[in-house]
């Protein structure tokens, strides 16, 4: 009864009407098919603030560039030392923060002067569980460090040494810690 119908249906209504509304009833069909599936995966929001940190991580990233790339590659910038090489309190603090990496000689100066955390390092197999620089907000400077424990052969013990940061080595793509004073 109802192909009878629908068929009548056919034959009343022109082409071009026959058409259109097959046009409306795709469009219908795959706008509520979106909607359908924008309720079980859409993250909208969620996707939103993911890209709007992105963006602002990106635009950090090229502000902290300029700033690498305004230090003299490949020599000493010293904080606290000559007037040719001397960082302002603002580069101090900026080129602190991009800093992440602590060079072996700067591992290794500090092992000499903390003997335990030197012979956890030989023991361990020169293994370091971890690096760090970070800046001091409330006394205004970086300090870097690393940790060192046996756990890895057997001994129950961590040592943490850390310093004040008062040069960098610039390679022209990152910043280095060079020296570290105050064991």
């Amino acid at each position: 009864m109802s192909d009878r119908y629908f068929n009548k249906l056919k034959e009343l209504l022109p082409e071009p009407i026959r058409q259109f509304g097959g046009l409306v009833s795709l469009t219908f069909i795959v706008i509520l098919s979106f909607a359908i599936l924008n309720i079980f995966f859409g993250q909208g929001d969620e996707l939103v603030e993911k890209m709007k940190k992105e963006e602002a991580r990106i635009a950090e990233a090229n502000k902290l560039s300029k700033i690498i790339s305004t230090l003299p590659s490949g020599i000493l910038t010293f904080y606290d030392g000559s007037d040719h090489y001397k960082l302002s309190k603002e580069q101090y603090e900026t080129v602190c923060k991009i800093t992440k990496i602590i060079p072996q000689r700067a591992v290794m100066g500090a092992n000499l002067i903390n003997f335990r955390a030197h012979e956890l390092y030989t023991v361990n197999g020169n293994k370091i569980n971890e690096t760090f620089v970070e800046w001091d907000t409330e006394k205004k400077k970086c300090f870097a460090g690393f940790t060192v424990s046996g756990n890895n052969v057997g001994i129950n013990e961590t040592i943490t040494v850390s310093g004040e940061v008062l040069n960098f080595l610039s390679t022209g793509i990152d910043t280095r810690v060079y020296f570290i004073k105050n064991f």
